[in-house]
């Protein structure tokens, strides 16, 4: 086991080098001259000139390449262009409200997503199993932008059961007062189409010999889905919970660019509006870093709920 991890890790850090340098690229010369966006549109050369002294960008490419391979190292990307703010502080602090929603969102929905397709296939081809269907298609087909409105104009707005919009200083505030509402349209979204998933995880193993096998045994329907069908269906279902977990770090924007939480999807957009090249540079690099590290848990993972599966 720590073998694998070892040589896994190993193995990671040419596809980091691969990222470092797209994003070096895209950035440096595709995004433009960074000079020219913080000096605005009067500036003369004289200023600008001086402005890319200071961000070290009329430094030779390979010198440039090395600052942003040592912020990298030292998770010190200098300062946002747009306020001044260390950007490892900007993470920092935005990174906490992100997660107070998008957290409880991820593992009510896994949670949920999992009993109710487990409950649906055991009701496979029923009127049922076709409403709920239907229902799912219904719900995948409506924008989360009418769920926003919705929501935030019937619950918060007009019966006040939730703040319209706000954030507070204690995490046990944020959560069950600012947070609820926001996650609560979270899971209307995502939970027809991870419903829909997963009920097919779950139909394609009831077919399986050994389900068979443990009917004729004489077991209990339930005990065959519950227990025996959910473990070989767990597979994909972590498969599709961890490939989702790097958008954790990005949060859902719309969320809260809606309900005014100060999380990293708000600062991710402001960041573009601003042309803030410091900030979108630090969280492109951390989700891809979190994305490797996502995938070598999801393996871990796997033996851990299957022993048969061999880690090589």
């Amino acid at each position: 086991m720590i073998a694998y991890v070892v040589r896994r890790l190993w193995q990671m850090l040419p596809t980091m080098l691969g990222v470092v340098l797209l994003v070096f690229v895209l950035f440096n010369w595709v995004g433009g001259d960074p000079a020219f966006i913080l000096a605005g549109k009067m500036a003369n050369a004289e200023s600008i000139a001086n402005i890319r002294h200071q961000l070290g960008v009329d430094e030779p490419a390979y010198v440039q390449l090395w600052i942003f391979i040592k912020q990298i190292a030292t998770f010190d990307f200098g300062l946002s262009w747009a306020t001044g703010e260390p950007v490892s502080h900007i993470i920092a602090t935005r990174l906490g409200p992100s997660l107070t929603v998008l957290l409880p969102l991820t593992i009510l929905e896994t949670l949920l997503g999992i009993a109710l397709a487990l409950t649906v296939a055991f009701v496979r081809g029923s009127l049922t199993d076709r409403a709920v269907m239907i229902a799912c298609t219904v719900g995948m087909s409506i924008s989360i932008l009418v769920y926003i409105i919705v929501f935030q104009y019937g619950l918060a707005y007009k019966l006040g059961l939730f703040p319209v919009q706000g954030w507070g200083a204690s995490f046990r505030e944020n959560l069950l007062r600012y947070a609820t509402l926001p996650i609560l349209i979270g899971l209307a979204v995502s939970i027809a189409p991870t419903l829909r998933l997963y009920r097919s995880f779950v139909l394609d193993e009831v077919g399986q010999d050994y389900v068979r096998t443990a009917r004729a045994k004489g077991l209990s329907e339930r005990r065959v889905m519950w227990v025996h069908v959910l473990r070989n269906a767990a597979i994909p279902i972590i498969t599709h919970v961890m490939a989702n977990l790097p958008a954790l770090l990005i949060g859902a924007f719309l969320l809260e660019r809606f309900f005014g939480i100060p999380g990293i999807g708000r600062e991710v957009i402001l960041a573009v509006e601003r042309s803030d090249f410091p900030v979108i540079k630090a969280i492109t690099v951390y989700v891809a870093a979190a994305t490797m590290l996502f995938n070598l848990l999801t393996d871990l993972l796997y033996q851990a709920v299957d022993p048969r599966v061999q880690l090589a």
